[in-house]
């Protein structure tokens, strides 16, 4: 019988936590850090072993996922004091699941590999439903040889796996998911707006243009929830603001005009001055509201 890998996990917020979890439902032994210690003593409870740093982690694990919040908390984690570099050994492979940018990833991913470690950055989509269902969509950037390892682990809490390019490729591909992801959630405000003030009937509005050329994601899953009153993450409005900032960054880098991305980014920024941050990204339509002055419910 061959040996499971054994996996760290250092970041357990609503996708970390379900991730996490589902790599130990399969059975893969799971060293465990975060923070908080909330999600920690669940896992602990469902079998996984607390660690208290980074670097421990990294010193008793094959694999070790990250999955924070922002470019700076994947560096200070992986490069920092009591980081993954301090008992990272030859052979350790490092994947990160966070959103960060693609220039963090490759900063990092150089700075880990002059100790023999192989970087994945392996963003992911499909929010905490995803998550929790292990039906993520996956966008890895990094080597071949440490994809064809990690495999098994990714189509536990993944559905859909892709390996976009080198180093960075995947963060470049979570950019742009989160292009889509914005301007979805915008014209799914507006359009929802549009119909109330208008006089017609949202849900059937919805109904009606969800069989056709509008058919999306967003649409299938969101309107239900706001419909009911629910605004609540999800995926939250202040990490798709984040999120945008980095798309918004990587455009200038490179000189690319972005202007849908640039007024979805003022509403979403909007959406945080206006006391929404720890709202769903669907919850943009509560600025919409406000320009137009009707609410959806």
């Amino acid at each position: 019988m061959t040996t499971k890998l054994k996996i760290g996990y250092i970041g357990l917020g609503i996708m970390g936590k379900a991730m996490a979890r589902n790599i130990l439902k399969a059975g893969y032994p799971v060293v465990v850090h975060n923070r908080s210690h909330g999600a920690v003593k669940e896992l602990v409870a469902e079998g996984a072993v607390e660690a208290f740093s980074p670097k421990e982690v990294a010193s008793q694990v094959d694999v070790v996922f990250t999955n924070l919040p922002d470019s700076p908390d994947v560096e200070l984690v992986a490069l920092g004091p009591n980081g993954i570099i301090e008992s990272a050994k030859e052979g350790l492979i490092f994947v990160d699941n966070s959103t960060i940018k693609p220039a963090t990833a490759r900063k990092i991913a150089a700075e880990l590999c002059e100790r023999g470690v192989l970087c994945l950055d392996a963003p992911v989509s499909g929010g905490d439903i995803g998550a929790q269902q292990g039906t993520l969509a996956i966008m890895v950037g990094g080597p071949a040889e440490a994809l064809e390892i990690v495999m098994p682990i990714f189509e536990v809490i993944g559905k859909k796996i892709t390996h976009v390019g080198d180093t960075g490729a995947g963060q470049i591909a979570k950019a742009c998911n989160q292009v889509m992801v914005a301007a979805q959630m915008v014209a799914m405000g507006e359009l929802l707006i549009l119909a109330k003030k208008a006089g017609a009937d949202p849900r059937k509005v919805v109904a009606a243009i969800q069989g056709g050329a509008a058919q999306c994601w967003s649409l299938d899953v969101k309107p239900e929830r706001l419909f009911a009153g629910n605004r609540n993450p999800g995926f939250k409005a202040y990490m798709q603001a984040k999120d945008l900032g980095i798309v918004m960054d990587t455009a200038r880098e490179y000189g690319i005009p972005l202007p849908g991305a640039a007024v979805h980014t003022q509403l979403f920024n909007a959406m945080l001055e206006m006391g929404m941050r720890e709202l769903d990204n669907s919850a943009v339509v509560g600025v919409i509201e406000t320009l137009a002055n009707v609410e959806l419910d």
